[in-house]
């Protein structure tokens, strides 16, 4: 049993979710988004950081969900994701939490089952998985997805080194 808490970072809006695995099975804990106000960069910059700092104290995750960084065309964008990704990491180390990242074609491979899937298809299949209802908001399903898609991960590496090591006891009796 184990709560994750996935974050969908922007630099005006980051998504954040909350589930908790028991099994094979997926609980809804809390999701929403953590808006930004101010105009400076850095301001954003420390509103992103004291949110996820408080999601992190209010839910105790387990473990720490986050979506990659991917080339925008434009570079300035990609940066401030960058920077606002950076932010929401920090929270987690200060907390020790294990950080794991995720493209955004990895979460939708997983949640949908094609990594072309649109925000819609995500937001459906979120809702679906977690019976929730109603579909969430767009930040806060993809959020809800990343971790989704750590749990889904971690499922497969935990079913692949069990293979992988009754495989390999098998060949050496």
């Amino acid at each position: 049993m184990s709560i994750i808490l996935g974050i969908d970072p922007g630099s005006r809006i980051t998504g954040y979710g909350v589930i908790q695995q028991v099994g094979a099975k997926y609980k809804y804990l809390g999701s929403g988004c953590i808006r930004m106000t101010a105009s400076a960069l850095s301001e954003r910059l420390r509103t992103i950081h004291d949110g996820v700092s408080e999601l992190i104290h209010q839910f105790q995750p387990d473990e720490f969900a986050i979506e990659r960084v991917f080339m925008a065309r434009n570079a300035d964008s990609a940066l401030k994701l960058g920077q606002a990704r950076g932010a929401a990491i920090v929270a987690a180390a200060c907390r020790e939490l294990p950080v794991h990242e995720y493209s955004a074609r990895e979460v939708k491979q997983a949640v949908v089952g094609t990594g072309g899937a649109d925000k819609a298809q995500v937001q459906h299949m979120v809702a679906h998985i977690l019976k929730l209802p109603a579909t969430p908001q767009a930040d806060a399903a993809d959020a809800l997805a990343i971790a989704l898609c750590h749990c889904h991960t971690r499922q497969s590496l935990i079913a692949m080194s069990g293979k992988v090591s009754g495989t390999a006891k098998g060949r050496w009796r």
